[in-house]
This record gives C-alpha cells, structure tokens and sequence, in this order.
C-alpha cells in the first residue's frame, strides 16, 4: 500500500443498515465519519431498497473510499429474515458495483477474529475491542453502526493479506 486508504465499512440491514469510513495507513486507523440509516417502518421493502442503494451511492460520492466491506449473511437466520437481508445487501452491492469500487466480504465470525480475536466473541466485547483500537469515547453507538466499524477494521487488518490471495 502507498498511501492511505479509505474503507467504508457498511453492515446491511433492511430496516436498519451501519456504515463506517475509516482512514487506514500502515498501523494507524482512524475513524472519519459513521452513521445508521434506519427505513420508516410502514415503507414497503421496494422502497427500502432503492433508499439503501441511494445511501450507498451519496456514501461513496462524498467520502470516495478506495474500498468496501460488506457482512455476509449468517447462515443460522429465519429463512424468511435472510431473503429480506440478502435483498438488502443486493441494493447495497449494486450501487458500490455501479461507483466502480472494490468491495470485500466479510463473514461475522472473520470480523470478530480480526477485531477481537475470537471469531464466536460477543457484540459487548468486539464493541469494546472497536473502542480500544480506535481510541473512541464511551459514547453508546447502535449495534449496526460498531459492526460497520468492525467490518473497516477487519478490511484494513485484512487488506493486504487479500489482495496476495486474489493474484494467486
């Protein structure tokens, strides 16, 4: 890597979806803005999903990271709660596919280890791990809105490892 790069990290939900933008350079990761979408309740999901890809596209026109991470759906979910999910992750990864950008994919427990270094830890520990890295204040974040810094950090610890595994 040659110069700092920007991840933006986003944690997809259809009712409530995180997203992070973290600066990465060497061993220094810094937090540059996050935030939560949260869709009204009573909106049909078609809507929801076009304000999802809206979302992401004015996400990626205003901090223009080098980067996406993105969850993966676990697996042990409702099936009913996965297709709404997987719908969700689809407008957010057509719209990061339409900017042109490089997205990775993250499963929780890939998260968890390279946040906390235990890939079955707890939303309590990988929130104080998240803390602890990035300096933050105490301030109490929504869960989708640490996971989305959780999945920059992971894509930033990760990142260099990848691009090795991809040319090979």
């Amino acid at each position: 890597m040659v110069g700092p790069l920007l991840i933006l990290g986003i944690d997809p939900g259809s009712r409530h979806t995180g997203w992070a933008v973290l600066r990465w350079q060497g061993d220094e990761q810094r937090l540059l803005a996050e935030g939560r979408w949260s869709a009204p309740p009573k909106v049909a999901l078609a809507a929801r999903l076009a304000a999802l890809a809206r979302e992401t596209d004015r996400l990626v026109e205003r901090f223009a990271p080098d980067a996406a991470a993105v969850e993966t759906p676990y697996f042990g979910m409702n099936p009913r709660s996965l297709i709404v999910l997987a719908q969700a992750r689809g407008a957010i990864l057509a719209a990061l596919a339409a900017r042109g950008l490089e997205v990775l994919e993250y499963s929780p427990a890939e998260v968890k280890t390279a946040v906390a270094g235990n890939g079955r830890a707890e939303k309590t520990e990988v929130a104080r791990m998240v803390k602890l890295l990035l300096g933050l204040d105490g301030a109490k974040r929504p869960a989708d809105t640490t996971d989305a810094i959780a999945l920059a950090l992971c894509c930033a610890r990760r990142y260099n490892q990848d691009r090795l595994r991809a040319r090979s």
